[in-house]
């Protein structure tokens, strides 16, 4: 496994990728891996040929209030779990090299990026598409993985290549989930161990949904209530949002029809977390 630091160096290793005919899989992460991100790459695996994974803490998803500086990090412990898994190459650049001096140009997908997440963290979305574009011209993949937990992410990533016209295929891989259902995420990590037996109450409210869904309740505006309740129930839960919208293009429903994306972002102290399920009726 190749772990590389400079942009020119990832082109020309990738191009000879390219050349030789091998189909090419980018997995975008910020490090820390999970068994999360391990699904992700045995996706990619499964996929293509030659896998690439980049770990890369993000500034520009960061506001100046948010963890940026204490977002865990463990370069070496990702680095055995990618040669663990078969990685071909890790892409490791620093943020000097993704964004020098007078760094000016960013990557913007409206209407969907100033909903849900875009809402409590308005520049977050400018800058995951701005760094995913970057490393999709670096590496040139062919194809891309996402995770659902990130599920308005994955819609932005969908339609910003579209629109930009990447020739890149974008899977979107299941959630993976701890025993008690709460949804793996290198945040969890800041949770102490009150905060995190409460935070559960996310997945629950997700399971209310669905069931509420399936036996017929179609008012988004009961469903939601249900949820709200059921998160408050936990003490130390504070919520950002409690959101029934559609799949597409993010707008909140009315009635459950169709596919409908069931989303929840909630704080226990200072850490935020997010989850969601897909009900489609």
């Amino acid at each position: 496994m190749k772990v590389i630091n400079d942009v020119r160096d990832m082109r020309r290793w990738t191009e000879r990728q390219r050349l030789a005919g091998r189909r090419l899989a980018l997995v975008p992460t910020m490090g820390y891996l999970h068994e999360g991100h391990l699904s992700l790459i045995r996706l990619a695996r499964q996929r293509a040929d030659v896998v690439v994974v980049s770990i890369f803490v993000n500034p520009t998803q960061f506001a100046p209030n948010e963890d940026l500086d204490r977002y865990p990090r463990d370069f070496e412990r990702d680095e055995a779990l990618c040669r663990q898994e078969g990685v071909d190459a890790v892409f490791y650049p620093s943020a000097q090299t993704m964004y020098p001096p007078h760094y000016k140009t960013y990557v913007i997908t409206e209407d969907l990026s100033r909903v849900l997440c875009g809402k409590s963290r308005p520049s977050h979305f400018r800058g995951v598409t701005t760094i995913v574009a970057k490393l999709f011209n670096i590496v040139r993949p062919h194809l891309a993985v996402f995770g659902q937990k990130d599920a308005q992410q994955l819609i932005i990533i969908k339609k910003m290549t579209a629109d930009l016209n990447f020739d890149i295929d974008i899977i979107g891989a299941p959630i993976v989930r701890e025993a008690d259902g709460l949804a793996m995420s290198s945040r969890n990590a800041y949770l102490n161990k009150e905060e995190r037996q409460q935070a559960t109450v996310l997945y629950k409210s997700l399971q209310l949904a669905r069931r509420e869904a399936e036996q017929g309740n179609r008012s988004a505006k009961d469903i939601k209530k249900k949820m709200t309740a059921l998160i408050e129930s936990a003490p130390l839960a504070r919520i950002d949002y409690v959101e029934l919208v559609d799949t597409q293009t993010l707008t909140a429903k009315e009635r459950i029809e169709g596919e409908t994306l069931a989303a929840v972002a909630v704080f226990f102290g200072k850490t935020r977390l997010i989850d969601n399920t897909v009900l489609n009726l």
